[in-house]
């Protein structure tokens, strides 16, 4: 049982259920309070909407929106509980791929994993983990593996102003294991040292992967559409979907509006 504690502090309803189902799911330890109760001297964070904050007195406050993000909120909470002394840098491993994996580290402290929505979803997500540790040197490891998403992922991550690192992924993917197989990878990553990338990244596609989103356009489409290479590109680059992309082509070719829907890949 730690001896440190997460307080709740709200009126909202909406918000509170949210958030003590959120702490329940994590075995964080908490307390629930009003606004203006007072906070035991055991609490290492509080918890509450933006607009209860200026009725709390203690240094360590986190504001979550109702609708707001959730990806950073236990890695902030877990470090508040006591994951070292606010001195030590943070290291985040991504493992490539269309829902990247993550796993945030300081020293060797895990403060979470988990997956990202998509490649481009890096740089706001670095967003997010500034706004959680704004005092905290942060470096991002990104997986050299999958290419197209690899390199979507790191210049989201530097065209958010992110220090990005590429890792050799050789050996970092377990065996065996299926998710949070991903997360997992990502810690590996997040372990080993890799070269700083000062440029954005580009594209060189291999006639594999065009060849690869084509049969699969083929496939979704039942058979009526084979993608361009054009719009296979656009889709290695995160432009559009593969789903986008086969109904470009089919608008193109004038295709009845009646035929079979187009599953999304």
């Amino acid at each position: 049982m730690r001896s440190r504690s997460v307080a709740l502090v709200t009126k909202d309803p909406a918000l509170y259920g949210e958030l003590a189902g959120f702490l329940r799911e994590r075995g964080l330890p908490s307390v629930s309070l009003l606004p203006g109760q007072r906070i035991p001297d055991r609490v290492a964070v509080v918890l509450t909407s933006p607009a209860e904050a200026r009725q709390i007195d203690h240094p360590r406050v986190l504001t979550v929106a109702e609708d707001g993000d959730r990806t950073s909120l236990a890695a902030a909470i877990e470090h508040a509980l006591g994951a070292g002394d606010g001195s030590e840098g943070i290291v985040v491993g991504i493992d490539p791929g269309p829902r990247p994996g993550y796993s945030i580290l300081s020293g060797r402290t895990c403060l979470g994993e988990g997956n990202l929505d998509s490649p481009e979803s890096a740089g706001p997500f670095a967003n997010h983990l500034h706004h959680r540790f704004p005092s905290r040197a942060v470096v991002y490891r990104v997986g050299s593996g999958d290419p197209p998403a690899r390199n979507r992922i790191v210049n989201s991550l530097l065209s958010h102003r992110r220090s990005v690192e590429l890792v050799n992924e050789r050996g970092t993917t377990p065996r065996g294991h299926r998710r949070p197989r991903d997360a997992m990878a990502a810690r590996s990553i997040a372990q080993a040292p890799g070269d700083l990338v000062r440029e954005p990244l580009t594209w060189r596609f291999t006639p594999g992967e065009i060849a690869n989103l084509q049969r699969l356009s083929r496939e979704g489409s039942g058979g009526r559409i084979t993608i361009s290479r054009t719009s296979a590109e656009r889709v290695l680059c995160g432009d559009i979907s593969l789903a986008e992309a086969v109904a470009e082509s089919i608008g193109r070719r004038g295709a009845p509006a009646d035929r079979p829907r187009v599953e999304r890949l």
